[in-house]
């Protein structure tokens, strides 16, 4: 039983000055988590209460489905990452340290590599696979900016499993096995949640999907289809766009483009100077930016922004990558800043992507590469060629899907899982291979399924708080009952009491506020804000031989007879 009086527990009336969504607010308010430092949070007995509860839902349905739990430690050797190349992919989020002998290492922020050389050494042949296993553990990220309370945090907790097969078949069985048990998993956590492809991004692989619970302050930004359902992380949605149709152009025809700044003004230039209609969606632009220290420009159309983070996640293996800036100019004369045209690119050292809106034959208007002008009937195949179309341009509400052709709407959500097809890329640098059942050497195929425990704490409080307070799903919730005692007297004290302890003994997880000191609207205030299911009042009605039940969620209240108040709230708990 929790006993309020003893708790290690002090709710806050004001909102901490960092908080910046609900979660964050709620979870420091009612004492479930408590900052440490930026992107480091301790956890409250009511936290972490919450957190293993979680834990235990993941873990049932990780080991009904036949997976294994093991544990590794956070501190991990450099060389099984320098194998991977991941030493120095994962960049600056890899927190790195040296022991005392000079020796490099790193704090896990995934586990990839460990738990393929953990496989490596005890199994050696096809008869030992398929096999998965996984673990809960802290993982660590040096995020550049923490945000958000614990839903981006520079220490979480992470349940992380790999599957092993033989071959892609193989493979694709323990996806879907993966994948069913996310399914139940957070269906029993009560949450809100839609499956959409996704990027494996720095992960590597094929197939990927995130699992992302709606909510208008998540981080992930994705597609939907309301007609056909198809859905996408940003990143990966798939611009539709059907082949050029139209006629030849005319050559290249450069003019005069003085004071054109923004793309609006060079529409207005066009309008007045050629006749109309012109607009922004005709016009060209090259994006320059500095990939890995190198220069390239992105072609979109003008009516369209580039996603940088999207642009990254369609750019393998490209660390860094930002935005041309004046020194960068300096550097590169022949770059003639707000008139640069697709037509010399090769001439001016540039690699050059686009936007599959870009697509062959089609023309445009954009800079000539010389000051004051821009240039008409640029036709890309004719006066300029790209390396490749990389899905790169802002994604908007409206655009085509894919699949069937309806405009998509736009939502924003917090990543909860997140699973992926690895293939053979972590067993070919780490040399884990088994025989197979003629003998030969196979290099094994691997799948990597994650889910963020710690952030799931925040995206169930996200998705279920209201205007007073958190509202937990029963499961996730650190009791079923929350008993609040009343008055000066004993009587109301010693009833709760005893109800406290005849719903324990029938299997209830019970909070008892049975402080003294606080004043009854103070424990109702405390009892909306911590969030648990149901509240029992046991106070003014017990005059007439009753107690108080209140749904936290659908903010009903029922008085019930004392005489059968245990029978009566297990009832309409159970039914919950």
């Amino acid at each position: 039983m929790l006993r309020m009086s003893t708790l290690l527990l002090r709710t806050l009336r004001d909102d901490p000055a960092d908080a910046e969504v609900a979660s964050h607010r709620l979870l420091v308010r009612a004492g479930y988590v408590r900052r440490v430092a930026a992107g480091i949070y301790a956890w409250l007995p009511l936290g972490y209460i919450t957190l293993r509860n979680i834990e235990r839902i993941i873990r049932e349905e990780m080991d009904a489905a036949g997976f294994q739990e093991v544990h590794f430690p956070a501190l991990l050797p450099r060389e099984p990452y320098e194998q991977t190349n991941r030493w120095s992919e994962y960049g600056p989020d890899l927190f790195r340290l040296k022991d005392r002998r000079g020796n490099d290492y790193l704090l896990g922020p995934t586990h990839e590599e460990m738990f393929t050389l953990m496989v490596k050494g005890e199994f050696s042949s096809y008869k030992d696979l398929p096999l998965s296993i996984y673990q809960i553990q802290n993982k660590f990220r040096d995020e550049t900016r923490p945000r958000s309370g614990i839903i981006r945090g520079r220490e979480f907790v992470m349940k992380d499993s790999y599957s092993f097969d033989l071959d892609d078949q193989g493979l694709a069985t323990s996806y879907e096995k993966h994948r069913q048990a996310y399914i139940k998993t957070f269906n029993r956590l009560g949450m809100n949640y839609n499956i959409v492809a996704a990027m494996a991004g720095a992960m590597g692989g094929s197939r990927s999907e995130e699992f992302l619970a709606p909510c208008p302050t998540g981080e992930d930004t994705y597609v939907l289809c309301e007609k056909c359902g198809y859905a996408a992380n940003v990143e990966a949605m798939v611009t539709s766009v059907p082949a050029y149709s139209g006629q030849t152009p005319a050559a290249m025809e450069i003019f005069d483009s003085p004071n054109t700044p923004t793309i609006d003004s060079l529409v207005e230039l066009l309008n007045e100077k050629f006749g109309g209609p012109y607009q922004a969606s005709d016009t060209l632009k090259n994006v320059l930016l500095m990939a890995d220290g190198e220069a390239i420009s992105v072609l979109v159309p003008g009516d369209r922004e580039v996603d940088l983070k999207r642009l990254q996640a369609n750019l393998p293996g490209v660390q860094d990558i930002r935005l041309f800036e004046d020194a960068d100019f300096a550097k590169n004369p022949g770059l003639v800043k707000g008139y640069v045209g697709p037509q010399a690119a090769a001439k001016l050292g540039l690699r050059l992507f686009a936007d599959p809106r870009v697509v062959m034959g089609s023309h445009w208007i954009t800079g000539a590469n010389e000051k004051d002008k821009h240039v008409r009937f640029v036709t890309h195949g004719r006066d300029f060629t790209i390396e490749k179309f990389v899905e790169s341009a802002e994604v908007r509400a409206g655009d085509t899907c894919p699949n069937c052709a309806t405009p998509v709407v736009i939502d924003r959500a917090i990543e909860i899982g997140h699973i992926f097809q690895l293939g053979r890329k972590y067993a070919q640098a780490l040399d884990f291979t088994v025989l197979d059942k003629d003998g030969k050497s196979q290099v094994v195929t691997m799948g990597s399924y994650g889910i963020g425990v710690s952030r799931a704490v925040a995206a169930i409080a996200e998705q279920t708080h209201d205007e007073i307070g958190l509202c937990w799903p029963r499961e996730v919730a650190p009791a079923d009952i929350h008993i609040v005692a009343t008055g000066k007297e004993d009587l109301p004290f010693d009833t709760a009491e005893t109800l406290a302890k005849e719903l324990e003994a029938q299997g209830m997880r019970v909070m008892l506020d049975d402080r003294r000191d606080a004043s009854p609207g103070v424990k109702f205030k405390d009892a909306e804000l911590i969030g648990i299911p149901f509240i029992v009042i046991v106070g003014k009605a017990l005059a007439d031989g009753k107690v108080e039940l209140r749904n936290r969620k659908s903010a009903t209240k029922t008085e019930v007879e004392l005489a059968s108040a245990v029978s009566d709230i297990l009832a309409v708990v159970t039914a919950s």
